[in-house]
């Protein structure tokens, strides 16, 4: 990353989409700008976990303000996640598909553990470096992240599925603020965090620190009431409430420090807040400037250096612990992005060619994973693995993805719920195909003079031309290479082999 690059990081989270835009200079990043929308997509769920026309608007909307922000950004400059709410959603892809249209870039819905993982990364970047071990909560609009670590490195990471703004719906739904739906509120609270307790023990951290959202908030408006700064404690916490409930409903709120677009989801925060202060036994929380979008600026830069990108990391990781033949792993993922390389000038992606190349590369490396529970069914497994195990570094579709190829580096295509329209996935799996067969005898093959291109005569089919002679030298890859031929016939691409 060169010194004086602009990087941008968006968070479109349960109650608020935002935008910050860091300089990065020397290892450090520095605001140039941020712009925080309260959206509340939480708020837009039915029952049925679909978000309302209304809700996709709004977050529409928000993206088209930041797409013009981001004007000029290119792709290695920009990453946006999104949490909780999309990962409910089952419409998601109506919002997600539309929103990468508007925003120019691609979202990524992350996993609550991810999530966890990102805010740790965000925090402690922006704190001074420090040995003590560090519980780290974060109360958003749908979920709570607790994490806990030292130095930069996260040890256990947890998302739990409760936040401000799904228990101000269900508790201060009409605005009351009463001790009746704060008691309601907290006891709910506690009984979703309750497990917790058995993760992250008193004894397990040396400091607590809140991060953004809910634990600002509070923060901000007790201070401004002569409170410490930058602390929340449970004293506090106890005098916020009760002027709350004096207040008696949101439309009377007048407290200094809190702003107009915190006052409808406050009670459900401050509720999560205390219960999750009294299970912890935790009387004083301090607040952090660092959150997750900081994280996703700083995974940013690290991405472009392989041996730091955590994603390389966790696939590492991912083979020691299935036993993976590394040796072979590496084999076929040499062979599958040497054919991909053949077919780059045909995909168009020069801006984009490092991330194809890196996927085929991870979906190489990992293509048997599945080994250990079965030889036989190995790539269903392996995408078993890749769809439901949660791995640092990885948003939810990218995982998917992995998955598809994995499952799909072996077998029959036409049973694969993939899409044929999808050309750039389709030259990744032929690619990955092709190396398997290639390196079926678990050595390296012989590939001088082979080539891999789409035709210039006929309609999306690929052509494999090989040397003459090598069909008769390597007998039992030609009869492999003539079945996969067949397999593709099913589909509605074709593969040719041609021997000069």
């Amino acid at each position: 990353m060169k010194n004086g690059s602009l990087l941008a990081a968006i968070d479109l989270g349960s109650n608020s989409f935002r935008l910050e835009i860091c300089r990065y200079s020397h290892g450090l990043i520095q605001r140039v700008e941020y712009i925080k929308e309260t959206v509340r997509q939480g708020s837009g769920l039915d029952e049925d976990r679909n978000l309302s026309v209304e809700a996709l608007e709004r977050g529409w909307d928000c993206l088209s303000r930041f797409a013009e922000r981001l004007a000029g950004f290119k792709p290695n400059q920009v990453r946006a996640v999104a949490t909780q709410t999309l990962r409910e959603a089952k419409n998601r892809k109506v919002f997600l598909d539309k929103a990468h249209r508007i925003l120019g870039f691609p979202i990524e819905v992350v996993s609550g553990r991810e999530e966890a993982r990102l805010i740790y990364q965000g925090v402690t970047r922006l704190l001074p470096p420090s040995q003590d071990k560090r519980l780290i909560i974060d109360i958003g609009g749908r979920s709570t992240e607790c994490v806990l670590g030292q130095g930069v490195h996260a040890k256990v990471l947890e998302s739990y599925r409760l936040g401000s703004v799904s228990s101000s719906m269900k508790y201060f739904s009409t605005g009351e603020l009463t001790a009746q739906a704060f008691h309601r509120a907290e006891v709910a609270a506690k009984a979703v965090m309750d497990e917790a307790l058995a993760v992250f023990p008193k004894k397990s951290w040396d400091t607590a620190l809140g991060s953004s959202g809910t634990v600002g908030a509070v923060a901000e408006a007790l201070a401004l009431a002569g409170w410490p700064p930058a602390v929340v404690t449970r004293k506090g916490l106890d005098w916020l409430k009760q002027e709350l409930i004096q207040v008696g409903h949101i439309d009377k709120l007048r407290l200094e420090g809190l702003r107009e677009d915190r006052k409808a989801v406050i009670g459900g925060g401050l509720s999560v807040l205390s219960a999750v202060m009294d299970l912890f036994d935790i009387d004083t929380l301090q607040v952090t400037p660092g959150a997750l979008r900081h994280g996703l600026l700083y995974d940013l830069i690290e991405r472009e250096d392989m041996d730091k990108d955590v994603r390389a990391v966790t696939v590492a990781g991912l083979q020691k612990t299935f036993r993976v033949d590394t040796a072979q792993a590496q084999r076929v993922s040499r062979v599958a992005c040497f054919l991909l390389e053949q077919l780059k000038s045909d995909m168009g992606v020069d801006q984009d060619w490092p991330r194809y190349l890196k996927k085929l590369d991870w979906a190489a490396q990992l293509h048997e994973v599945g080994t250990q529970i079965s030889h036989t069914d190995a790539h269903k497994h392996g995408a078993y693995i890749l769809d439901n195990t949660d791995t640092p570094g990885f948003a939810m579709h990218e995982l998917h993805r992995l998955s598809l190829l994995v499952l799909g580096h072996k077998g029959k295509l036409r049973k694969l719920e993939i899409d044929f329209e999808d050309a750039f996935f389709i030259y990744q799996i032929l690619s990955l195909r092709l190396a398997v067969i290639l390196c079926h005898a678990r050595r390296d093959p012989e590939s001088d003079g082979m080539t891999l291109r789409l035709s210039s005569q006929v309609p999306r089919c690929f052509e494999l031309k090989l040397e003459p002679m090598w069909s008769v030298r390597f007998p039992q890859s030609s009869h492999l290479l003539q079945q996969e031929v067949v397999s593709w016939q099913k589909t509605s691409w074709e593969l040719r082999l041609i021997n000069d």
